[in-house]
Parts: C-alpha cells; sequence; structure tokens
C-alpha cells in the first residue's frame, strides 16, 4: 500500500511541476504568433485651431509633427487657397510603415473686409428670442468673428467663423464647424445699432444636426 501511494506522490508532483513551467514564445520582433503589431501614428498640431489670414496674404504654417511608438513619421498637409476668402479647413496626414494613417486639422481663415466693416465691433451676447439661450460673439479680427451657440440651441458646444466683411453683413461662410460638422447660414438680417454696435441678427443655421427655423437674436 505504501508503495501506491509512493506512486501517487511522484505523479501529483510531476503534474505541479509541469502547470507551474511557463511556457516560452519565440514570437519574431513585431509578432505577436502570426499576427504583426502596428502602431498608429500620433499627430501634434502646432500653433492655433484657427490660424487667420489676409486675402493675398502669405499663410506661415505653423506645421505639424507625427509619432508612430517611437518612430518620427512623416506628415504631408493639404493646400489653403488664400486668394479667395472663407474658412478651410486644413488637414495633416501621417502614415506608418505598415500603410495605417490618421490625421488632425486645423482652421485657417482667410478674409477680406472693408474699411467700413472693419471698424464694427458686433462683440458681444445676444439671446434667442425663443428660449432664452446666449449666442456669444467675440471679434478676432477685422470683419471676422467666432460665434459660440450659433443656433441659440441650450446644451450645445458648437463654435463657428462668421464674416461681417461689407456692410452690416453678419453670416457664417460655408464651413467645418468645431465639431467637424458642415455649417453655413442663410436668411441674415441684421440690426445695427450706434457705434459699430450691432443690436441684434438673424439666421437660418445650415447644418445636419439643425432645423429650417429662422433664429432670432438680440443683444442683451
Amino acid at each position: 500500500m505504501k508503495k501506491y501511494i509512493s506512486y501517487i506522490a511522484l505523479i501529483l508532483a510531476g503534474v505541479i511541476l509541469v502547470s507551474c513551467h511557463k511556457d516560452k514564445f519565440d514570437y519574431k520582433p513585431g509578432y505577436v504568433g502570426r499576427s504583426k503589431i502596428t502602431t498608429y501614428p500620433i499627430i501634434t498640431v502646432k500653433g492655433s485651431d484657427y490660424v487667420l489670414v489676409t486675402k493675398g496674404g502669405t499663410y506661415n504654417d505653423p506645421g505639424a509633427t507625427a509619432k508612430a511608438g517611437a518612430e518620427d513619421v512623416e506628415v504631408k498637409s493639404s493646400t489653403i487657397n488664400v486668394n479667395v476668402a472663407g474658412v478651410y479647413t486644413q488637414t495633416y496626414t501621417a502614415t506608418n510603415v505598415d500603410g495605417f494613417s490618421a490625421t488632425a486639422t486645423r482652421h485657417v481663415v482667410v478674409y477680406d473686409t472693408d474699411a467700413g466693416a472693419a471698424a464694427h465691433d458686433y462683440s458681444g451676447n445676444y439671446a434667442r428670442n425663443t428660449n432664452g439661450s446666449v449666442v456669444e460673439v467675440t471679434k478676432i479680427a477685422p470683419g471676422v468673428y467666432s460665434v459660440f451657440n450659433p443656433g441659440g440651441a441650450p446644451g450645445t458646444d458648437l463654435t463657428v467663423i462668421a464674416f461681417n466683411d461689407t456692410g452690416t453683413d453678419f453670416y457664417i461662410p460655408q464651413q467645418n464647424a468645431s465639431d467637424g460638422s458642415p455649417t453655413s447660414s442663410s436668411q441674415e438680417t441684421s440690426v445695427p445699432a450706434p457705434g459699430g454696435k450691432l443690436a441684434g441678427f438673424n439666421w437660418v443655421i445650415i447644418n445636419p444636426t439643425y432645423g429650417p427655423a429662422l433664429r432670432i437674436f438680440s443683444k442683451i
């Protein structure tokens, strides 16, 4: 009986030793089994998210850098037409050695404002007539304004660029808004106030998430 117990003990010890033994994997560098490991590029855009350029001026691209792991990756960028006013999205693209790409963007605002409009300052807060939601308008260049919550929609964090390039016109040119959605305005009217100010304005926001209502705002 003792002999059988000894045999059983030896077998159990062998099982325990085998169970505790770690498997050794001899994978090729950069692989797990037959699967190759790839590291996607991470792009860092230098400078501001919005860059301002006068029409016909020189755009000095602040540029961008990219890395895939510890490796530097070449960054290519789209071009900007500084001879046509508008709000452009500049796209930076980086591709790793395995052909996988990443993109990042910035906005480039090319503006062409006449002397009269350049003297205006429409900065301020404007309340929507239907719900009191506030639109924040900030002048960032002659005739160029950053507009937060352009639709007067509660809870939004959308920002767009609006132009007052001549007279009292105040409108949103076609652009990709801060969330990347295509946005512009139509049916714009403005209510001038003394001293180059604005008492109010109306517009329809053209955006996939907004309805066709005319939105009316008054300065507060």
